[in-house]
């Protein structure tokens, strides 16, 4: 079986970073907010289902700008 050696790195550190928040989804999505306000890089967030409108039945779907 081919072995990935970047992709085993990635998830031993994921496995590393779950169990110091003792496997809490929580802290642990609080503690990736808490680096990515840190990093100082410009965050790109994406339009999800509920930002999208359909301005009549023939007209395709636009994102709303937010």
């Amino acid at each position: 079986m081919w072995e990935d050696e970047i992709l085993e790195e990635i998830h031993k550190i994921r496995e590393e970073h779950a169990k110091s928040f003792n496997y809490d989804i929580k802290a642990i999505c609080a503690d990736w907010r808490e680096r990515q306000a840190k990093s100082g890089r410009k965050l790109v967030r994406l339009n999800t289902a509920q930002n999208m409108t359909k301005n009549s039945e023939n007209d395709p779907i636009e994102r709303n700008k937010c």
